[in-house]
C-alpha cells in the first residue's frame, strides 16, 4: 500500500514530516497542539505545520474523499466553513495493518467550540447568542442548497462578533448540496437540530455547567421559531398597496441589517395594477461585512463590520466630510481612528483578539471611561486603558501553541473562561 497525499504542493511537502504510519491517538506529544476539541465520533488531533495549525480526523477514506470535496465546494460557495487542505490515505503501520484515511483541515483562529465556550458556567443572554449565530449559519447553508443532515452545536465552531458569535461549519461528513431544498429537507435539519442541541443542553446542565434558568427543550424548540422567522424575512413574498413602494425600500433595509444582500426583486402586480407583491432574491450574506473590506481592506465579522462602519459613519460626520468620496473617508478614518487603536495595544497582548474585535471593545471601553469621568475620552488614551485595565487579564483566544494533547480535553477548563461570559 503506497501513501497518499492529496493536498497543495505547499502542503504536500509539509504534511510528509508527520508520522502517518501510527494511529492519531497514538501520536507523541511534540507533534501536537493543545487546543479545545468538540465531541466527534472520530479521533481528532491539532498539529502545527510552519505558521499554520491543522486539525486532523481519523476517518475511512470513502468519508474523507467526500468530506474533502464537500468543503471545496462550500469553500467555493463563501459558506462560513472550516478550509479543507487535503486527505492522507494509503496508511498503514509498521507491522503492515491498514490504517484509516486523515482528513486534514486548517484550523480557525479565534475559534471554540461550543463546550469550550461553556467551560464556566453560562448564563441565558450568552445562550441566547450562541443559538442565533447557529440559526443563521442553518439559513446560510439552506439558502445554499446545503443539506446538513446533522445540525448541533457539536457541530459548529463560534467566534466572537462584536458582543455576539459568528458560527462555522466544521463537519461537513452528512452535508448533501442540492441546487435548492425542499420544506421537507429543511425541516428534516430543524428536527435534527432541535433534537441535538436538546441533548447537548442537558448534557451541560448535568454537568453544572449551564445556568439552571436556562430550559434545555425551551432552547432547543427556539432554534426552531428563530430560523421560522428569519427565513420568512428571507424568503417570503410581501403584499402591500401599489401607493407603499416604499416598502420595499424598508424590506431591503431589513435584510441588510440581517446581514444580507439582495441581488435583485422579484416584482409581481395584480390585474388592477392596485396590489404589489414583492419576494427579494437573497445572495452573498456579508452585506457589512463586504463594504468595509472594499472600503478599508479589514477583514472582519458581520456584527463587527457594522460597529466599525458605524463609528466611520460618526468619523466623517465629526470631521465634517459626509459629502467626500466614501473611499477617501474610509482611508482617512483607518489612518486616524483604526490604525492609531491597534498600535496602541502592547505586542505582546495582540494575540489575545482579532484587530476588529479589539477596536470594538475599546469603543466600548472608551464610552465607559467617558461616563465615568465626565468627559470625551480620545481613543488612544481608552485604547491604552482597555489593555491595561481588561485585555491584559484576557486568556489568549488566538491558537496558543504547546502543552500535551490531554490539555485540550474540553472537560477540562482551558484558556477559555472569557471574563464577559459570566
Amino acid at each position: 500500500m503506497e501513501l497518499r497525499i492529496l493536498a497543495a504542493p505547499r502542503e504536500q511537502q509539509a504534511l510528509l514530516d508527520l508520522p502517518w504510519d501510527m494511529p492519531l491517538e497514538q501520536w507523541p506529544e511534540w507533534y501536537l497542539v493543545a487546543l479545545p476539541r468538540g465531541i466527534s465520533r472520530h479521533v481528532v488531533r491539532f498539529t502545527r505545520l510552519g505558521r499554520n495549525v491543522y486539525a486532523l480526523k481519523e476517518i475511512v477514506k470513502p468519508y474523507a474523499d467526500r468530506e474533502y470535496q464537500m468543503l471545496r465546494d462550500l469553500a467555493r460557495l463563501d459558506v462560513p466553513a472550516v478550509q479543507a487542505v487535503g486527505v492522507v490515505s494509503g496508511r498503514e503501520a509498521p507491522g503492515g495493518e491498514p490504517l484509516d484515511s486523515v482528513l486534514v483541515t486548517r484550523h480557525l483562529q479565534f475559534s471554540l467550540p461550543y463546550r469550550a465556550l461553556f467551560a464556566r458556567m453560562m448564563r441565558r443572554d450568552t445562550v441566547d447568542r450562541l443559538i442565533d449565530a447557529l440559526v443563521v449559519l442553518i439559513a446560510r447553508l439552506h439558502l445554499t442548497g446545503f443539506y446538513w443532515g446533522d445540525c448541533s452545536l457539536s457541530n459548529t465552531l463560534f467566534r466572537r462578533d462584536a458582543g455576539a458569535f459568528a458560527a462555522y461549519l466544521v463537519d461537513a461528513e452528512t452535508g448533501e448540496l442540492h441546487n435548492g431544498l425542499s420544506d421537507g429537507q429543511r425541516a428534516h435539519d430543524l428536527d435534527t437540530a432541535r433534537t441535538n442541541i436538546a441533548g447537548e443542553m442537558m448534557d451541560l446542565l448535568a454537568a453544572g455547567q449551564l445556568d439552571e434558568s436556562v430550559d434545555p427543550i425551551a432552547v432547543s424548540d427556539q432554534v426552531v421559531e428563530r430560523y421560522t422567522a428569519l427565513w420568512t424575512e428571507l424568503t417570503e413574498w410581501e403584499a402591500f398597496d401599489v401607493n407603499e413602494r416604499w416598502r420595499i425600500a424598508r424590506r431591503v433595509d431589513r435584510l441588510n441589517e440581517l446581514g444580507f444582500d439582495v441581488d435583485e426583486l422579484d416584482i409581481v402586480t395584480d390585474i388592477g395594477g392596485r396590489t404589489i407583491r414583492v419576494q427579494p432574491k437573497v445572495v452573498d450574506p456579508g452585506h457589512h461585512s463586504r463594504r468595509l473590506l472594499r472600503l478599508t481592506g479589514i477583514d472582519a465579522q458581520e456584527n463587527q463590520a457594522r460597529r466599525l462602519l458605524n463609528d466611520l459613519d460618526t468619523y466623517a460626520a465629526v470631521t465634517e466630510q459626509q459629502g467626500e468620496d466614501e473611499e477617501i473617508v474610509a482611508n482617512a478614518w483607518v489612518v486616524d481612528s483604526y490604525e492609531p487603536v491597534l498600535r496602541a495595544i502592547p505586542r505582546e497582548l495582540r494575540g489575545k483578539l482579532e484587530g476588529p474585535e479589539i477596536f470594538h471593545e475599546v469603543l466600548e471601553h472608551r464610552w465607559y471611561l467617558s461616563e465615568n469621568l465626565g468627559r470625551d475620552v480620545g481613543l488612544e488614551e481608552a485604547a491604552r486603558d482597555y489593555a491595561d485595565t481588561v485585555l491584559r487579564h484576557k486568556p489568549d483566544e488566538l491558537a496558543i501553541l504547546g502543552g500535551t494533547s490531554a490539555e485540550a480535553d474540553t472537560t477540562q477548563p482551558f484558556r477559555v473562561t472569557w471574563s464577559d461570559l459570566q
